[in-house]
């Protein structure tokens, strides 16, 4: 009996993660749109207010506090996390996640080193990628150059950054984005040894 392309393809996890400033977006951004593989994004829970033009379920799926912290302790997180104490909650839903990867869609979830390590707990098989900068003064002059961040909001990020790579070594893959070309086709050699696996 003929199976469908949606049922023949395997689902998988995809775990991305990497400092604030390293390219993590850009990456991702050309590689859906390259088409080569079956990628969506999850859509993540928040308890934040919606802004203009933002619809439940396409963005976020919005949520009070008392809803997602119920949802949260039933476990039906993959990972979760607040921006700052008492602040806006964000998670993964598990059964949206879950959902995706049984119709075969390769579901990207772009993560902290935390929430990855929650992730992998959870499903073992997860593919987990860390995008590294060259160093830590390469990673500071985007930051500095990006213009976006206070002095201390600067600091701040460049200790996360720091404690971030000290963890790299969770990840199955390390990609270094020196050059966005040569990291973009590490990443898709990546992607292509996820196929064959």
């Amino acid at each position: 009996m003929a199976t469908t392309e949606s049922t023949s393809r395997r689902g998988r996890v995809l775990v991305v993660s990497g400092p604030s400033g390293v390219g993590k977006g850009t990456l991702l951004k050309r590689l859906f749109d390259s088409a080569e593989f079956p990628l969506r994004t999850s859509v993540s829970a928040t308890t934040r207010a919606p802004r203009v033009g933002e619809e439940n379920g396409v963005h976020y799926w919005f949520m009070t506090r008392e809803e997602f912290v119920a949802r949260r302790d039933r476990g039906e997180f993959l990972e979760s996390f607040e921006v700052y104490e008492g602040g806006a909650l964000y998670g993964t839903l598990r059964k949206t996640v879950e959902e995706s990867v049984r119709l075969g869609d390769w579901v990207v979830l772009e993560i902290d080193v935390k929430g990855a390590r929650s992730v992998v707990a959870q499903i073992p098989d997860a593919v987990t990628i860390f995008i590294a900068p060259p160093s830590l003064d390469a990673l500071r002059e985007r930051l500095t150059a990006r213009g976006t961040e206070t002095r201390e909001e600067l600091e701040k990020r460049m200790a996360q950054a720091s404690s971030e790579i000290a963890q790299s070594d969770f990840y199955r893959y390390r990609i270094i984005n020196d050059d966005l070309d040569v990291a973009y086709e590490e990443l898709v050699a990546v992607m292509r040894e996820v196929a064959r696996s």
